[in-house]
């Protein structure tokens, strides 16, 4: 039985369940290695189990929080509660060692995903050998990496990070940040680091999806449209207008929007890209009035919600995913408003094709997203993103 306790229990789903677990077993000091920390999964650990110290090894990438993927209210909530934080460029690794009881290797960030949506994989042991030798690799690494953050850097870091994403996330603004993390001799990190989940990782975490509606029934535009003609007139690569009369208070910072255009010949809306959005800010989220002359539409839609990570399909509108085909494969499931009528079984409206009338956005489902994203991501394979330095071409606003 002995022996059996000192072989490292490997763990393929759980994820969260096995951090907890770990914290219960020695809530002393928590040793965290992880290149992605999303603050409400931190938080959770730190607030459930209170931990005698937190010290964390983590990436100071800017554009991962810029690209949603980490977070820096993560890095301050650390500091809070009397943590320590330091930073190493390329960081891959991911290990959690839960006082001197117990450590666990895995692929898996201390993101929403990767402790309970992402496949992960990794081992958990409380073998001593086992444990020790997690304790010093983070001893190690931590020696290398370099000054303890503060606050006044981290206060530094977000409003750098607020100015990108406050003028739309141009590409060339985002590539230009910074990385602050220390460099580490190769076999400790990788300097390729996550890659893949940079990418794809801020519209994994978005808590709410959205539909964002461009164009009338009255200005359907055909599905031989160009998709780049639809961004350079709409503006939608750095804000999308709601309209003046009601300010846009359901979207959440983080929150995934997908551009649908309205089109005809049969009449549909194909959903043609897809940004995060910012929560609107009254003053700072308003159209200027250079802005209205640019575009003179913006004086009836002159609320905004920025966005940023905006990636378009190439090519035609018809290169899109049709929301009548979403509406079809999931009826009622489709958006949140006609499922919740429909669980309640009150009589109310569930016919999905009633609920986004006359609305310049509709949210969607969790099934709808992930049925929405499954297909988008095909269509981006298939025919290709608008390149990042066309987009660069178009106009951007200044911070605000």
């Amino acid at each position: 039985m002995n022996g059996e306790r000192n072989v490292p229990r490997l763990v393929s789903s759980g994820w969260g369940d096995e951090l907890h677990a770990g914290l219960e077993r020695d809530a002393g000091v928590l040793r965290i290695v992880c290149p992605f920390v999303k603050e409400p999964v931190l938080s959770d650990l730190l607030d459930r189990h209170s931990p005698e110290d937190v010290v964390l090894v983590t990436r100071f990438r800017l554009a991962d929080f810029c690209a949603g993927v980490s977070d820096v209210a993560a890095l301050r909530r650390v500091l809070a509660a009397g943590g320590r934080v330091r930073g190493v460029r390329g960081l891959h690794a991911k290990v959690y060692v839960f006082g001197t009881a117990r450590a666990a290797v895995t692929s898996a960030n201390l993101t929403s995903r990767g402790i309970g949506g992402n496949h992960e994989f990794g081992c958990v042991s409380e073998d001593a050998g086992f444990v020790g030798a997690c304790r010093g690799y983070f001893d190690e690494l931590w020696h290398l990496a370099g000054a303890d953050l503060d606050a006044k850097q981290l206060d530094a870091w977000e409003a750098q990070v607020d100015a990108v994403l406050n003028a739309g996330g141009r590409p060339s603004a985002e590539f230009e940040l910074a990385d602050y993390g220390a460099e580490v001799a190769a076999g400790l990190v990788d300097p390729a680091g996550d890659v893949g989940e940079g990418i794809e990782g801020g519209f994994a975490e978005s808590r709410q999806s959205f539909v964002k509606f461009f164009g009338e029934g009255s200005n359907r535009v055909a599905r031989s449209f160009p998709v780049f003609d639809e961004v350079d007139r709409s503006g939608c690569h750095w804000a999308c207008s709601y309209p003046a009369r009601k300010r846009p208070r359901a979207v959440w910072e983080g929150d995934t929007l997908f551009a649908g255009r309205l089109v005809k010949s049969p009449a549909d809306t194909l959903i043609f890209g897809r940004m995060l959005g910012r929560a609107h800010v009254p003053g700072r989220d308003e159209a200027t009035e250079s802005e209205i002359a640019h575009r003179s539409w913006k004086e009836q839609w002159r609320n905004y919600i920025r966005v940023h990570r905006a990636e378009f399909v190439a090519g035609e509108m018809r290169n899109g995913v049709s929301l009548n085909a979403l509406m079809d494969a999931l009826g009622s499931d489709a958006f949140r408003s006609t499922q919740r009528n429909a669980r309640a079984g009150n009589g109310r409206n569930t016919n999905p094709r009633k609920a986004y009338m006359q609305q310049p956005a509709v949210l969607l489902t969790d099934e709808a997203a992930a049925w929405l994203t499954t297909r988008l991501e095909a269509s981006f394979t298939l025919h290709g993103r608008i390149p990042a330095d066309a987009l660069d071409r178009l106009d951007w606003p200044a911070a605000r």
